[in-house]
């Protein structure tokens, strides 16, 4: 994975699944271009502008993902045109869901203070560092595991598995 750019999108602490994808959505099942358009339908009802119009690198506080173990939330993020999402703290199960469809997920200790909503970031995983283009700085963050990170460079656990199959 070589950079990650985008516009920020910035949330607070505490954001849970049912904050991303409410709960009665999920009777669409698994067909993620409906869910989509009811990402964070109640919270921030224009976050579908933002990701279009080039915000695309979400922001947030302590605890993203926490509530329940659905792999909607990571997935609606990532169909949405999420390309990471970086905050101070990640619930568990969120984070391993994420990283196993392919989102880039990092926990930024301080960044939901050093980074506000439209700032240019520019995120390079292989160096540990987080540039904030607009506001000048840089941030360092704690590199994925190796293991992981091809995880993710396989676009998710179902082709990293492929992968590793083919290569024995």
């Amino acid at each position: 994975m070589r950079e990650i750019r985008g516009k920020t999108i910035k949330f607070g602490d505490n954001i849970d699944t049912d904050v991303i994808i409410v709960a009665h959505r999920l009777t669409l099942g698994t067909d993620y271009e409906k869910l989509v358009q009811y990402t964070f339908e109640n919270v921030d009802p224009t976050f579908l502008t933002k990701v279009k119009s080039g915000q695309t690198i979400i922001v947030a506080g302590r605890n993203f993902g926490a509530g329940s173990s659905r792999e909607q939330a990571p997935y609606v993020l990532k169909y949405s045109g999420i390309k990471a999402i970086l905050a101070e703290s990640f619930a568990r199960i969120f984070f391993r869901n994420a990283i196993n469809i392919g989102l880039p997920v990092f926990i930024v200790l301080g960044v939901s203070k050093s980074v506000n909503d439209f700032d240019e970031l520019v995120i390079t995983p292989a160096t540990g560092e987080v540039k904030n283009i607009t506001a000048g700085k840089t941030i360092n963050i704690d590199p994925l595991p190796e293991f992981l990170m091809e995880i993710l460079d396989s676009g998710g656990i179902v082709n990293y598995m492929k992968q590793q199959r083919t290569a024995v």
